[in-house]
């Protein structure tokens, strides 16, 4: 099965910059691996969020990634679990419920309030997945987005 490690330095984040510019593209957005380069330095450099990577035959197949926010009501630090792919050859293989149950995992030794996640309501096989391992869906609050 896959080794997950946290991606900590330079040289472990360059080896998931194609992973996350083929999550982008996932989601319809196009090719760009100078900026998905950049965007993930910065988040590593600035101690923004939090990245772990599934390791199959010596290299990254799937990854994650966490950012921290905080619920005032419950004062304490929650997560998003903003990114989750996994390469195409890799799916429907138990990669991307290993890298959940880490985060999970890491999530209650840390003591946070919790962990959340959006994703398309589209996305039939991440949906199923995160109904799973035990994501409910939030029905009694309304999301606003403004650009």
């Amino acid at each position: 099965m896959a080794a997950i490690r946290e991606i900590k330095n330079l040289i472990e984040l360059d080896s998931i910059v194609p992973l996350f510019d083929a999550y982008r593209q996932f989601y319809r957005q196009p090719a760009d691996l100078p900026g998905a380069r950049k965007f993930l330095t910065e988040r590593l450099e600035n101690n923004e969020s939090r990245i772990f990577a599934a390791y199959i035959t010596n290299a990254p197949q799937a990854f994650v990634q966490l950012y921290p926010f905080f619920t005032s009501v419950g004062m304490r630090r929650n997560w998003v679990l903003n990114d989750l792919f996994v390469q195409e050859d890799f799916r429907s293989q138990g990669v991307g419920r290993a890298l959940i149950q880490h985060v999970q995992t890491l999530c209650r030794a840390e003591d946070l309030a919790g962990l959340m996640l959006e994703t398309e309501v589209s996305n039939a096989a991440g949906n199923h997945l995160y109904q799973s391992c035990g994501f409910e869906r939030i029905l009694n609050n309304f999301y606003y987005w403004k650009a």
